[in-house]
């Protein structure tokens, strides 16, 4: 957790998905189960769901971020789908979700036998769970609470799942802006808010690591299919340079860091 010198996130593999397995209906985009070529498992989110690809992009941008900071996330990979795959599905909405989701989409490595991580139950490490306060305050990830902890418990230890929700900012690009500083949203629901270690204890070290080489590295490992055509951009270089510069500029910001801070200092005196 927290390295000294972290390794920038690199590309995504490419695996071509073999056979649709099931839907798992958990939330609201209706990822599946598939098989792929390289005989992995993996849990696929589809570009053609409700809120289209921001959400695949939304995944990578967190999963890179939080892999820099030392914390686990299962394997992602592009997963290239021919809407073949889904003739056998009874359901039409999957067949239907299928045919709007031609080439590529996002896969992440299925961890078979995972339990949903409970801190009431499995093993804690405060400074684990500070850093992952901090990276969820960050990436504006209002999605990892008591409700919908969006964490496992496999092989002896947590991994972070389901970050669509995070980054809502891209959504609404005209006021991206005014989000740099804005406070995690129901940060005092957050699954980790009393298990975590003060924050101030890991905010200085968890900004230091989110260098402008691995912020760059971040933006660069989303696909060119999901960053292209994006209304208001000139082109996916333009794109990926918002990213960046909102990235850098929530860094700089402060006020986001010490309102969680006083969100967390109350949650422990109450």
């Amino acid at each position: 957790m927290l390295p000294a010198s972290p390794e920038p996130p690199a590309a995504l593999r490419r695996v071509t998905a073999t056979r649709y397995v099931l839907p798992l209906r958990e939330g609201g985009s209706m990822p599946g189960l598939c098989e792929a070529d390289d005989l992995g498992t993996y849990v696929v989110k589809f570009h053609g769901a409700g809120q289209g690809r921001r959400v695949l992009v939304a995944e990578v941008l967190a999963a890179a971020l939080a892999g820099a900071l030392g914390l686990a996330v299962p394997e992602l990979v592009v997963a290239d789908v021919d809407p073949v795959i889904g003739r056998g599905e009874p359901d039409e909405e999957v067949q239907d979700l299928l045919l709007r989701s031609p080439g590529a989409n996002l896969g992440m490595d299925f961890l078979p036998g995972a339990l949903s991580f409970d801190p009431a139950v499995d093993p804690v490490d405060p400074a684990w769970a500070a850093a992952v306060l901090w990276f969820d305050a960050f990436v504006l990830n209002v999605d990892r609470s008591w409700r919908n902890p969006n964490s496992l418990w496999w092989g002896g230890r947590p991994w972070l799942i389901d970050h669509g929700a995070a980054l809502y900012f891209h959504h609404d690009w005209p006021r991206a802006a005014a989000s740099v500083d804005r406070p995690l949203r129901h940060a005092e629901d957050h699954l980790l808010l009393r298990a975590a270690a003060p924050l101030d204890t890991v905010a200085d070290r968890c900004a230091a690591v989110l260098t402008p080489q691995v912020l760059r590295a971040a933006v660069e490992a989303v696909p060119a299919e999901w960053v292209e055509d994006e209304p208001g951009f000139e082109d996916a270089g333009a794109l990926r340079g918002a990213y960046l510069d909102w990235f850098t500029a929530r860094l700089a910001a402060t006020g986001w860091v010490a309102d969680l801070a006083r969100t967390q200092a109350e949650a422990t005196r109450g």
